[in-house]
């Protein structure tokens, strides 16, 4: 603070949390005021606290004290009021936060996401701790001062009106109508500035954000933009200057900012206990559940090291008051198992025994000797994070619902996800803004692809400008300028609330008293105004419930085994080492198999040559960002396979490396390392750990360095050996994954694995009923199942299901047959899919006339059937798909386009031509996205082959070094952060998948047409290492059969789109 601090302070700020009205983050605003030497500033966004946290964190940083609120919206009560009077809030005490809390969850309630309304009642139940300042513009009146000074005039100082000059002579004369208003009702007045932007340079991002939320264009919106750039945040000597005549109205901003000493560090969060049974408290109730537990997994009595690692557990967990939480997640997983939902957790939980014991994970941690202290530390004194992977889906939300009426509806909700511009939204959303034409905005974001287009920064600006440049587009048109200029402006500011994929919080008592609680989108969820990092850093806790897609495929997979094949599979007893799965493991056999189904897993796989469970946690370990930046993964792989000496930095972390072959893989073995090689405690090391995390900053790193090396001396280690262990643990912590995630996640693995080697007719139907889920699409998954000799059956309605079901063989004792469901049928609504099976299986359908007579299908419907064939096994409708959508056509339809006749008119044979069998397989990718028939590239192999070129089981016979020619439809293209700029692409033709590497500059040439054509052709020489096979592009372009060929150039139309990933 100043030696003179300035007599102003700023009390109506708002940030861009207001959601389109507001231009600046939180941390701006607090950046801003630092700079000008504000000692205080106010943030109160409308309709919410969703930026406080991150404000709050800003000003602690900057040594600005925050002063909180928020903006209500005001609605008749029936007694006085005017629609639409805004409040602004300020919290003045713990009492006032609760109060502002309860308020904007009352507000939200049963409303619109924008809406956030309360009535004069529900403000005078909650005034209590908060202090009023009402808006000095026109829609201020006499009955809305009248009202608030029944509730807040009672105590000096509540309540107040606010003015600000902004240098336009319209806001000028309203501010002296309110400020006569408050005069004669004897209400103070305060100084503000009305802040929506903390710098002049602000003004042009505000005027885009108020255009989109009056939906119109910067052309045309007139007078609902601001009439100047004077909302930003002023030095105090410039308000002072502009208040020179009202002092008094200055130092009342500082007689507020005294009365609100409100911190969000007292935040009131309590975390709920536990229902015990009489007589009996916490601690003494998680050892007997634990101990019964332990003698269930390990076997009576207990092994003495699993006695001394769980008596060491429940010693730390009770000296840091954990038990409630951990009898909780207990009770949540008892909750899934007695509902027979699948639930195992996973990440740093599964280093406790005691959770192992619980059955809240699934491996053993002391068997594979897993740290503790890589979960939870005595020394870091903090809640454990334990992460519950749930079948995704229905399943899931059963178990979310159950905490919710646990709980209560306020006393439990989802946590945030704070949805934020990125590229491709900013250029749809800032194009209409400065109106360009919509085809035009549609053709710039089909432009940009995520994967070479960053958050922000120039590299960003600089890629946008040349792809507007090659949609032939003029980059300097002013349109275009101000587009660019709009677009990098926005990026990475909040867009709208959306909610977590699984974080849960909870809360003794009330929540909504805590943070605001608002409704989802979705229907019977609620959340939190806040994310999972944000109640993270104020000490609320989160009970990650994740969706995971391969469990939920599992839970399919399952009953369909035991009712088509007579065979009941338990994961957890399958046998731990079937050769067969992991022979077909080392065949880098994988699509669809959980977390080892990439190109870079199948990359690595067939090196691996894994041959055991903990070959398997390696392997998912391993292709992961820290392995792959600290160049570990290929001398791991030489001294697996012999090429390479084991070797340790010294002698002394053998223990620790040695089942990695001296190589750390994971973040267990950084720990360790760290506490042997420089006599760290547990709680230090995993200090450690975190400081190198995702936000590490320079001057963090070299005093954490000089700790590692100070207590490496002390242990008398070498400074070569300094020197490479610093490097590897440097390189590693950013990245490394915990191996008690990968064991946890090795484990459903292993099952997916062997089910899909030994049961794969179920395994796809699993598959393809949970999706989306996975890497790949059902139409791969579905070639790759009929590659392994699975007998896919087309969508019939005489046979289909809405989800995909099982049949019998083609002969006695063949495998079953699987069946695809009505759910594929795109535009098919599932309550009609659903009409439809429970129509069948009263009694099957006789005709096409009997058909629509029973069920409600709208003409698109029915037109979709006929195109897909599925209506074919119907007597009288015709194999012919052109001639069934001609039956189709002849149906009688009443005016809501629903069928109200009772039969089909008579049907002859208009001579139309068959579709080929191109057409029919392009016909199925474009009403389902799969095709039970032959894949796209068969059709078109003969004029390939002619060319020379390759299949995918060609090129794995083909030597290395040769130059080859391929094709294929690319379902996969993949840049990850840590290739430097390397894309690489998968092929999938008729036999298989192949892949191909692109360096950067081939990336830029090639560009377009890598992320316009679906089906391409590559020429370039072939590299074959240890069976695992790729070409090294030299040339790509859209598959061309020539101009004249009309079934080639159609073929690239209706395929499902690849897939981007990073």
């Amino acid at each position: 603070m100043p030696p003179n601090p300035p007599e102003y302070i700023e009390l109506r700020a708002r940030s861009a949390f207001s959601f389109l009205e507001g231009a600046s983050p939180p941390e701006d605003l607090i950046e801003r005021a630092s700079a000008l030497d504000y000692p205080a500033l106010a943030l109160a966004d409308r309709g919410g606290v969703y930026g406080i946290p991150r404000f709050h964190q800003a000003a602690r940083r900057a040594g600005v004290r925050a002063i909180l609120g928020a903006e209500i919206e005001l609605m008749p009560d029936g007694r006085s009021g005017e629609p639409g009077t805004p409040l602004l809030l300020l919290v003045e005490s713990s009492e006032g936060w609760r109060r502002l809390s309860r308020l904007l969850t009352l507000g939200h309630r049963g409303r619109d996401k924008s809406e956030c309304q309360i009535g004069w009642n529900q403000l005078e139940e909650n005034a209590r701790g908060l202090t009023l300042l009402l808006r000095g513009d026109g829609r201020l009146s006499p009955s809305v001062l009248d009202r608030a000074q029944s509730i807040f005039g009672q105590t000096p100082e509540r309540l107040w009106v606010d003015v600000s000059r902004h240098l336009d002579r319209n806001h000028e004369a309203m501010a002296r109508r309110a400020v006569a208003l408050a005069e004669i009702a004897r209400v103070p007045v305060v100084a503000s500035g009305d802040v929506r932007c903390a710098e002049p340079r602000g003004r042009a991002l505000l005027d885009a954000l108020t255009c989109l939320r009056w939906k119109t264009t910067l052309d045309r919106a007139g007078r609902k933009l601001l009439a100047n750039g004077e909302r930003t945040l002023h030095p105090p000597a410039e308000m002072e200057r502009r208040f020179a005549d009202r002092p008094q109205w200055l130092a009342a901003t500082r007689t507020i900012a005294e009365r609100c000493h409100f911190d969000l560090a007292d935040l009131d969060y309590r975390f709920p206990e536990y229902p015990l049974p009489p007589g009996e408290s916490q601690p003494q109730h998680l050892r007997a559940l634990t101990h019964r537990g332990a003698r269930q997994r390990y076997g009576a009595p207990l092994p003495p090291r699993v006695r001394v690692q769980i008596e060491h557990e429940l010693t730390v967990i009770e000296k840091l008051n954990l038990d409630g939480y951990f009898l909780i997640v207990h009770d949540i997983v008892d909750f899934a198992r007695r509902e027979n939902i699948l639930c195992q957790g996973r990440g740093s939980a599964a280093n406790s025994a005691v959770c192992y014991a619980l059955g809240i994970t699934a491996v053993d941690p002391v068997g594979m000797e897993l740290l503790f202290e890589r979960f939870l530390s005595e020394e870091r004194g903090e809640w454990p994070d334990i992460d519950l992977d749930l079948p995704s889906g229905d399943q899931r939300e059963r178990v979310i619902q159950h905490v919710f009426a646990k709980y209560g509806q306020q006393g439990a909700a989802m946590t945030a996800n704070v949805i934020t511009y990125r590229t491709r939204m900013a250029v749809r959303e800032m194009g209409k803004v400065v109106g360009l034409a919509p085809e035009t905005i549609d053709t710039l974001a089909r432009r940009l692809s995520r994967l070479d287009l960053d958050a922000n920064g120039p590299e960003n600006s600089e890629a946008l400008v040349a792809r507007i440049g090659e949609a032939g587009v003029d980059p300097t048109a002013p349109r275009i300028v101000r587009l660019v200029e709009l677009v990098n402006a926005v990026q990475g500011l909040p867009r709208h609330l959306g909610q977590h994929s699984g974080g849960i919080v909870i809360a003794a008592g009330r929540l909504d008293e805590v943070v605001p609680i608002e409704p989802a989108r979705m229907p019977g969820r609620r959340i939190v105004q806040w994310d999972k990092e944000d109640c993270a850093d104020l000490g609320i806790i989160k009970i990650d419930l994740l969706g995971l897609g391969m469990l939920a495929a599992l839970e399919e997979t399952i009953p369909l085994i035991e009712r088509h094949e007579g065979r009941k599979i338990d994961l957890a007893h399958l046998p731990p080492d079937d050769p067969d799965t992991y022979a077909m493991l080392c065949r880098a056999d994988t699509v669809g198999v959980f977390q080892i189904e990439s190109r870079a897993q199948m990359a690595t796989l067939p090196r691996m040559k894994p041959r055991c469970f903990y070959d398997l946690v390696v392997e998912i370990a391993i292709i992961r960002p820290g392995p792959i930046v600290g160049q570990m993964v290929h001398p791991y792989l030489n001294r697996r396979a012999g090429r390479e000496p084991i070797r340790y930095p010294h002698p002394c972390l053998e223990p620790i490396l040695k089942r990695t072959l001296g190589i750390p893989i994971f973040q267990e073995q950084l720990l360790r390392v760290a506490m042997t090689a420089a006599g760290f405690s547990g709680g230090e090391a995993e200090e450690l750990r975190r400081a190198m995390g995702f936000k590490r900053s320079t001057q963090r790193m070299h005093k954490i360095e000089a700790r590692l090396r100070a207590g490496m001396a002390r242990q008398g280690i070498p400074p070569v050996a300094q020197e490479e262990i610093v490097q590897q643990v440097t390189a590693f912590a950013l990245y490394g994954f915990p191996e008690s995630h990968s064991a946890s996640f090795a484990l459903i693995a292993y099952a997916s694995a062997y089910l899909k080697c030994h049961h794969p007719a179920a395994f796809l139907a699993g598959l393809l009923n949970a999706w989306p889920m996975g890497f790949y699409s059902p139409a791969t998954l579905i070639k790759d199942a009929q590659r392994h000799g699975v007998e896919v059956r087309a969508i019939d309605v005489t046979e289909s299901r809405w989800r995909c079901d099982l049949q019998p063989g083609t002969t006695p004792g063949s495998p079953p047959a699987l069946r695809l469901g009505l759910r594929f049928v795109k535009g098919l609504r599932e309550a009609t899919g659903n009409w439809l099976e429970a129509e069948r299986d009263e009694a099957a359908f006789l005709n096409l006339a009997d058909l629509v007579k029973r069920v409600p299908l709208a003409s698109s419907e029915l037109d979709a059937l006929a195109g897909l064939g599925a209506l074919a096994e119907l007597e009288a409708t015709p194999r012919e798909r052109r001639a069934a959508l001609w039956q189709v056509a002849g149906i009688e339809r009443d005016s809501t386009s629903l069928f109200a006749g009772q039969g089909a008119r008579d049907f002859s044979d208009p001579g139309l031509a068959g579709l080929s069998a191109l057409e029919e397989t392009l016909a199925d990718y474009r009403l389902s996205g799969l095709t039970p028939g032959p894949q796209i590239m068969a059709h078109l192999r003969p004029a390939l082959r002619a060319r020379g070129v390759l299949t995918a089981a060609e090129l794995a016979r083909t030597p290395d070094g040769t130059p080859v020619h391929t094709a294929g439809h690319i379902i996969v293209r993949q840049r990850p952060g840590s290739a430097k700029g390397f894309l690489f692409l998968t092929l999938e033709d008729e036999t298989g998948l192949s892949n191909a590497i692109v360096t950067p500059d081939q990336a830029e040439r090639f560009r377009v047409a890598l992320n316009a054509a679906s089906l391409v052709e590559i020429r370039g020489p072939l590299q074959s290492v240890d069976g695992v096979i790729h070409v090294k592009l030299r040339h790509l372009a859209p598959l061309n059969l020539g101009a004249g060929d009309v079934e080639a150039s159609k073929a690239d139309q209706p395929l499902p789109e690849g897939h981007d990933y990073r």
